[in-house]
């Protein structure tokens, strides 16, 4: 239990230090191209910091990430449409609507494992999203719904990004700290031990759904106000393949893992795009390359190096001299 806490809190601090150095990127960063890069990078990091909540810590292998952002972006986007409200109602709203739908999902896949739980929730997610495409005269399907702004600067949503992802990284660090978090590991570990136990495990497996959504529709209803159009893209399959990308070559089950994965994928996404290469493809192969290799990612490589690099070279032990002194 003692190592599990230390090796929570060392990561949580290498994710400090490197939203840190985020935080100063404005300061050489001054294309608004590139700044809106790094924002779309910060939406990618919630919503893998929310899906190895669910994946790395608590073992339910959703494939439903982007589809609970789509939820929380067409609650505020329908909101301020139809109704003229403010985004400050609908962020909020957004938050709630995407944490029921995630409590009500959480409770109806609770028996499902493995292959099961990943098809039943791709199901979800893809009717979902078929649906909010063809509700054209609430939706307006592909053309996409017009969302108000919130901010007249990049930079703006910048630091707003910057601070909601170090809020939730806070949130989870105290969370996995507390013995909630004990229970999350153990329902991953052997869900039937940990039953045996008496950990309630229908209700962390919903805790978990309903957190994982939440933070998924806060970070989908702030995308939509950064990018003034609310469309089905946001719940496409593709984008839920750059979350799990950005969390398994980060590191999966580690608290920097996935921040540091979501920029690289996304990053490197645009400027494969920019020449024509298929990143999907490239991703889908560096995900099997590491899985294959290096299941605890660039952030267990970096700490491999590390713990290396501290052992040193050993010494050989002296035999020991025949017949005393």
């Amino acid at each position: 239990m003692g190592g599990s806490r230390l090796r929570i809190r060392n990561e949580f601090l290498a994710s400090l230090v490197f939203l840190a150095i985020v935080a100063l990127l404005p300061v050489w960063v001054i294309s608004p191209y590139w700044r809106g890069l790094l924002v779309v990078s910060m939406y990618f990091a919630l919503l893998a910091v929310a899906w190895n909540l669910l994946a790395g810590y608590a073992g339910q292998f959703s494939l439903a990430p982007t589809a609970f952002a789509m939820i929380g972006a067409y609650t505020t986007g329908l909101l301020a449409h139809h109704y003229g409200l403010s985004p400050l109602i609908g962020i909020p709203a957004a938050i709630v609507v995407s944490g029921v739908v995630g409590m009500g999902l959480g409770r109806v896949v609770f028996r499902l494992r493995g292959p099961y739980l990943a098809l039943t929730t791709l199901s979800f997610a893809e009717i979902l999203r078929h649906v909010v495409r063809n509700a054209h005269e609430i939706t307006r399907g592909e053309f996409g719904l017009r969302v108000p702004a919130l901010f007249d600067s990049h930079l703006a949503y910048f630091y707003v990004f910057l601070g909601l992802l170090l809020a939730v990284q806070v949130g989870l660090y105290l969370m996995l700290r507390s013995p909630a978090g004990l229970y999350l590991q153990a329902i991953r570990d052997d869900e039937t031990a940990a039953a045996s136990r008496g950990v309630n495990v229908v209700f962390w497996k919903t805790t978990a759904f309903a957190v994982s959504g939440a933070i998924c529709g806060i970070a989908g209803a702030l995308y939509v106000h950064f990018s003034e159009i609310a469309s089905p893209q946001i719940g496409h399959i593709f984008e839920t393949g750059l979350v799990l990308a950005s969390v398994v070559i980060g590191g999966m089950g580690t608290m920097i893992g996935p921040v540091v994965g979501a920029f690289l994928v996304e990053i490197a996404s645009e400027q494969f795009r920019a020449i024509g290469v298929n990143h999907m493809l490239l991703f889908a192969f560096m995900v099997i390359v590491v899985v294959r290799f290096f299941r605890e990612g660039l952030w267990g490589l970096v700490m491999l190096a590390l713990g290396r690099r501290l052992a040193g070279p050993r010494r050989r032990a002296r035999p020991a001299q025949a017949g005393g002194s």
